[in-house]
């Protein structure tokens, strides 16, 4: 919501603040197609060029999160945390072959099956399975297994962020296409040099045009843009950074309950469970069981 209204600021401002100066729009409006054409086709171009399918795809697919948000809220904070509590509990109990029914096929796990929003997202699915499998066959050093996984999720972060990156670098070479732009339209102006002034003044006023543009979209649009989507991925790594430090916790000898609520402290602040909304929920699932 704060994303529109923002996009709206920034066109009302601007184009107010010109307005109220006295400026007038006739110019601006007849070149504005063809310095469209020119900034965003290239720009469109060069966005192909620099990066590959999938990440154009992810790109398009990711677009929507501006607006909405990330795709993790305050109950899958906790119910990632229960999670984890049920499967450290079990392995610390039961042992590792009551584990191993709910690792090895998580679609069927009658713990996984309680979080399907969890078992949707596959990375961290098999994130958590792939750790505790490691786990199972006597990797038991927690900084061994601490360093596999910060190396899968430094791998996974940098390939999920890569939609942030492609368009900020659109949004540094927006500038330089407008300037393109404006130096065609220059050159068109200098083909009528024997025109009157008028017609001049209105010829260099469509080049700037393209200027304008350039660095309008890239610093009004495009670069808080990928700003924001870089915000998005960062929060939801937070996510699978939970998932690290319960687990390792756990290797570190404590309790499925300490473990638990060493990963709450790296909740996000606006989704963090408190210390007795997050009791009361591990105690019913105790009860429950």
């Amino acid at each position: 919501m704060f994303q529109i209204i923002g996009m709206v600021v920034v066109l009302a401002m601007v184009f107010g603040g010109f307005a109220l100066a006295g400026g007038h729009f006739n110019i601006i409006i007849e070149a504005m197609p063809f310095e469209m054409m020119m900034i965003g086709g290239a720009g469109a171009g060069a966005f192909l060029i620099g990066n590959s399918s999938k990440t154009v795809m992810k790109t398009l697919g990711d677009f929507g999160k501006i607006v909405s948000g990330p795709k993790w809220n305050t109950k899958d904070y906790s119910d990632l945390l229960a999670l984890l509590f049920q499967l450290t509990k079990t392995m610390k109990t039961k042992g590792v072959i009551a584990l191993e029914a709910h690792i090895e096929n998580p679609k069927e796990s009658s713990i996984f099956q309680n979080y399907p929003r969890i078992l949707k997202d596959h990375f961290a699915t098999d994130f958590i399975c792939d750790t505790l499998r490691m786990m199972t066959m006597n990797l038991e050093d927690p900084h061994q297994v601490e360093d596999a996984m910060e190396k899968q999720l430094e791998k996974h972060h940098h390939e999920a962020s890569a939609p942030a990156h492609a368009m900020q670098s659109l949004a540094d070479a927006l500038p330089a296409l407008g300037i393109v732009a404006a130096v065609l339209g220059i050159i068109k102006t200098m083909g009528a040099i024997n025109s009157p002034p008028e017609v001049l003044g209105g010829k260099i006023g469509s080049a700037l045009v393209g200027t304008f543009l350039g660095v309008f979209l890239a610093y009004g649009f495009v670069g808080p843009m990928a700003a924001r989507l870089k915000e998005i991925y960062d929060e939801e790594h937070t996510f699978y950074l939970i998932i690290q430090s319960v687990l390792v916790a756990h290797l570190h000898g404590n309790a499925a309950q300490i473990s638990v609520e060493i990963g709450r402290g790296s909740v996000p602040s606006k989704s963090q469970p408190t210390f007795m909304e997050l009791e009361e929920a591990l105690g019913n699932i105790q009860t429950e069981a």
